[in-house]
């Protein structure tokens, strides 16, 4: 299987809801849970970590269902922001102030388009 890019940019194989879910391991589902709710200062549950990727139709983690990056890239129809005619836009400045490495990503997809 290849490498799902999240529309952000994050690698959605490197996720540890993504991975738990496709390994179906319930004891990395509440390692993520505790480590995320210690990080996001929020109760997530181990049965809250469930994820097919950003670009599933499937099941997501409750973040990405509201997530404005998601929702944009998705409404364009558009692989990821990368791919965007208003790359990268003022949401996405802004989580890349958080998420550096997101940026460096898109970089390199658009880099090759």
């Amino acid at each position: 299987m290849s490498e799902m890019i999240a529309i952000c940019g994050l690698r959605c194989h490197e996720c540890g809801a993504f991975k738990a879910t496709r390994d179906d391991e319930d004891a990395r589902r509440a390692e993520v849970a505790k480590m995320w709710s210690e990080m996001f200062k929020a109760e997530i549950k181990p049965s809250d970590i469930n994820c097919e990727g950003c670009r599933s139709d499937g099941v997501l983690f409750q973040h990405c269902t509201v997530c404005e990056i998601r929702k944009c890239g998705v409404g364009k129809g558009v692989a990821n922001c990368a791919h965007c005619e208003e790359y990268a836009c003022a949401k996405l400045e802004q989580f890349f102030e958080m998420v550096p490495e997101c940026r460096t990503q898109l970089d390199g997809i658009r880099g090759e388009l």
